[in-house]
């Protein structure tokens, strides 16, 4: 197949700009959360820092996605008759392109990782080197049935704390108290692509999460990644850990049933039922996070 000329859209389509929120959500309520933890504490913040870590890690995302993909196509877990992703599979590009670009996306995260390293101080930098371990052995760990805990400690664990010390100087260990919701929700939509994709991802050969524990399991899995935030959010601000007002993220609790009623939908064997249950569970995830930012930002001037 040879190189033609792509257009932008078809480069924009090859870094799956939809699966945005699993690496921008996290970082958006972080800051949200310093916000409202500044306000009352009196302690500086850098918030052009915390924007640069937004970008740079969505940055960082897109060069992982562009090489999952590569490794996908190149193992048959896409394929023609596959959902998902279709950059190789249909033709648009070549895996020589894809490669390509995913290395093209990695140094220039890498760059801007490295200078605000150079701001910042040495904790960003165990941080980042964790982070690109777990974009380069995704593909790998992802076959062993471990991609879900890759993503928690890639979408969650990370950037909570990466935001967190580039906007603050220190390591806000309390911060954590956000990865249980937000990660979860991001863990359910890789989740729900698998529970899609248990028979073609077995035709390939490969393990997932889903497929190890099955169909009826799978659903139960989802449900929970999905209820539990909700739970979570209402005992932190029940507790005092985040403002009362943080319930106001409970909201989301309509978009998550709509998600829930398609997930039980599988049941009758038919996957095309869950077929964009991955991508509504990735706009769960921004409606979810916003809500729970904008409390943090309306808490912080109350």
């Amino acid at each position: 197949m040879k190189n033609r000329k792509h257009t932008l859209k078809e480069w924009i389509i090859a870094v799956r700009p939809w699966s945005f929120p699993a690496s921008a959500m996290p970082v958006i309520v972080s800051l949200g959360y310093i916000m409202w933890k500044s306000s009352g504490a009196g302690f500086e913040t850098n918030w052009y820092f915390g924007i640069w870590a937004l970008v740079n890690i969505m940055l960082f995302h897109s060069a992982g996605n562009t090489w999952s993909d590569y490794f996908d196509f190149k193992k048959s877990v896409d394929a023609e008759d596959t959902f998902g992703v279709r950059t190789l599979t249909s033709g648009m590009f070549t895996p020589k392109e894809i490669m390509g670009l995913s290395i093209c996306l990695l140094v220039i995260s890498l760059a801007g990782g490295i200078a605000l390293l150079a701001f910042t101080g040495l904790p960003l930098l165990w941080i980042g080197l964790a982070g690109l371990a777990c974009a380069l052995l995704y593909p790998s760990l992802k076959y062993r049935a471990l991609g879900d805990l890759v993503i928690f400690v890639a979408f969650a664990l990370l950037p909570t704390l990466g935001t967190a010390f580039v906007t603050t100087g220190n390591l806000m260990w309390d911060i954590l108290w956000l990865t249980p919701p937000v990660g979860l929700i991001t863990v359910a939509i890789l989740h729900a692509n698998n529970a899609r994709d248990i028979s073609t991802d077995s035709r390939a050969h490969i393990r997932t999460f889903a497929m190890d524990i099955g169909q009826p399991a799978s659903r139960a899995i989802y449900y929970a990644e999905l209820i539990v935030p909700f739970v979570w959010i209402t005992a932190c601000s029940l507790c005092g850990i985040f403002p009362l007002l943080s319930m106001i993220a409970l909201i989301a609790v309509i978009p998550a049933i709509g998600n829930i009623r398609m997930m039980s939908r599988s049941k009758s064997g038919d996957m095309t039922t869950i077929g964009t249950l991955d991508e509504m569970t990735a706009k769960l995830q921004i409606i979810f996070s916003m809500l729970l930012t904008i409390s943090f930002v309306i808490a912080s001037f109350i």
